[in-house]
């Protein structure tokens, strides 16, 4: 019996716990902990869509193409967030594969490098603000803009670093083939990373550009354009606040869309963390969303239960 079909969009703490545990083994010991839970999920009778982060990941091979930049050639990146979508899609799937087969479960996980396809004329690309890779002296950064007609700006007292833009997301190029594999009964590894970014050319061909998409926000966009059942974001709280890291914080059970957009409204949710992921919630149930979940990985059985985590209704 399918309780229906779910995106269950896992944050940074789902596969790098903390600056200690940087490597890709590290990597998939943490992947293998969220696993667990998503199965239990599946087990109960969801269908489920996973999306991912990859901000990190990204940062590492734009920093080893640098260093390696002298003998090799340097990669774009949007073949970064390609190369990243593979790597990690196959972490997932190969937990998913041995958590299956631990609990008995005739599934199987399948990834898809997800395209998205963005505005070429989304004014995000006349004022780049997403930082990248690795951080730099001001004459260095300097200097490579002018090299590489990169745009850097300083990064609050830690340094120069390189920024990008972040457009809206409009369509997700390969949703037919997400919706296909989830009727077949596939677990699917898809949006990874917001996807990678592309645009229409004059003749509608795709051409990729060097862009992030926020990852909430094309989580959303598939949510939406596949009419899902559920949206869960599984992050580093439990439980949403409003105040956060005020004396009358206060940890919310419960809201109803039209307290979500007030409270956003409010300035509750910082737009480096929070933000983003209210928003992404608030456009999926304005666009005819059922229920959506904020809670981190161990909760997720418990959130589902509704006995944690923060339910967000129409």
């Amino acid at each position: 019996m399918s309780r229906g079909v779910a995106i269950v969009a896992v944050g940074g703490n789902s596969l790098i716990r903390d600056k200690a545990h940087q490597t890709v083994p590290d990597q998939y010991e943490a992947v293998k902990e969220t696993v667990k839970h998503i199965a239990g999920m599946i087990q109960q009778g969801w269908d489920v869509i996973i999306t991912h982060g990859n901000g990190p990941q990204v940062g590492f091979i734009l920093r080893r193409s640098e260093l390696a930049a002298h003998e090799l050639h340097t990669v774009p990146l949007d073949s970064c967030g390609a190369d990243t979508q593979g790597a990690i899609g196959y972490m997932f799937q190969k937990a998913l594969y041995n958590e299956f087969k631990r609990r008995g479960m005739k599934k199987q996980a399948a990834t898809v490098v997800t395209q998205v396809l963005v505005d070429r004329d989304d004014p995000a690309f006349q004022n780049p603000t997403k930082p990248i890779g690795s951080f730099m002296d001001e004459r260095t950064a300097k200097e490579r803009a002018a090299q590489e007609g990169w745009v850097v700006k300083e990064d609050a007292g830690r340094g120069w670093r390189r920024v990008v833009p972040s457009p809206i997301p409009r369509r997700v190029i390969e949703q037919e083939a997400i919706k296909t594999l989830i009727k077949a009964g596939f677990t699917v590894i898809a949006v990874g990373g917001g996807g990678i970014p592309v645009v229409e050319d004059e003749e509608g061909n795709l051409v990729g550009v060097e862009a992030v998409i926020d990852k909430d926000y094309a989580s959303s966009l598939l949510a939406r354009s596949i009419g899902v059942d559920l949206f869960l974001i599984s992050t580093a709280v439990e439980k949403v606040a409003i105040n956060f890291g005020k004396p009358d914080q206060q940890w919310l059970d419960r809201m109803t869309l039209e307290e979500a957009k007030r409270y956003y409204a409010e300035g509750h949710f910082a737009p480096g963390s929070m933000g983003p992921k209210i928003k992404a919630i608030i456009d999926y149930l304005e666009a005819g969303g059922k229920r959506a979940i904020i809670t981190n990985p161990e909760n997720i059985e418990r959130a589902l239960a509704g006995e944690t985590g923060t339910l967000i209704t129409p």
